[in-house]
């Protein structure tokens, strides 16, 4: 990928669209600070983020296509350790988006047990409870029913409406009524 610049403001979402293989996620995991860039720069509040990752990761979430939990715990345990990596959360914190997310049914099921859309709940749930201002999303709608959709996309309003900030890659456009999406095509190797 050459010649891509892009800024966000507060309350701002941008939208990758563009083919299969265009580079949709490898530009959402440079950015993520999860692979290397030949050139250019990643800037986050105005510093270079190679140069000091930490500010920026402490203040970005990256919702991939796998969900990145343990099978072997329940999905109350997964958001306990996965969060507590970042930050201390309460019993009462977690029910209420366990809730909010449609997943308080399933809570204390191994991860294993439950279906690819219930695993993406509970990783929407991971991201609400990490409370960072940058969501990094790539296709978050994969292995969501309609309802689960729609839940996806309150939190997605409510967090620009907060003044948050969304990068997603996505096939399929995303709809939020009331909000301006930016869109960036891209358009494969060059």
């Amino acid at each position: 990928m050459r010649g891509i610049d892009l800024a966000l403001d507060a309350g701002g979402c941008l939208q990758l669209t563009g083919p299969n293989g265009a580079g949709k996620t490898t530009l959402l995991r440079a950015v993520a600070g999860l692979c290397e860039i030949e050139r250019g720069r990643v800037q986050w509040r105005g510093l270079d983020t190679r140069r000091d990752a930490r500010p920026f990761h402490d203040e970005c979430s990256y919702l991939g296509h796998e969900v990145p939990m343990k099978g072997d715990l329940t999905a109350r345990e997964n958001l306990r350790f996965s969060v507590g990596l970042r930050r201390q959360v309460g019993g009462e914190a977690q029910r209420a988006v366990l809730d909010r997310v449609g997943a308080a049914p399933f809570a204390d099921q191994l991860l294993r047990s439950l279906s690819a859309g219930q695993h993406r709940r509970v990783a929407l749930a991971a991201l609400l409870l990490c409370a960072t201002p940058l969501w990094l999303l790539d296709e978050p709608t994969t292995n969501l029913d309609a309802a689960g959709q729609r839940v996806l996309m309150e939190l997605m309003d409510e967090h620009l409406g907060a003044g948050g900030l969304i990068l997603a890659a996505v096939h399929h456009e995303l709809e939020l009524p009331g909000r301006r999406i930016d869109r960036l095509e891209l358009r494969g190797a060059t």
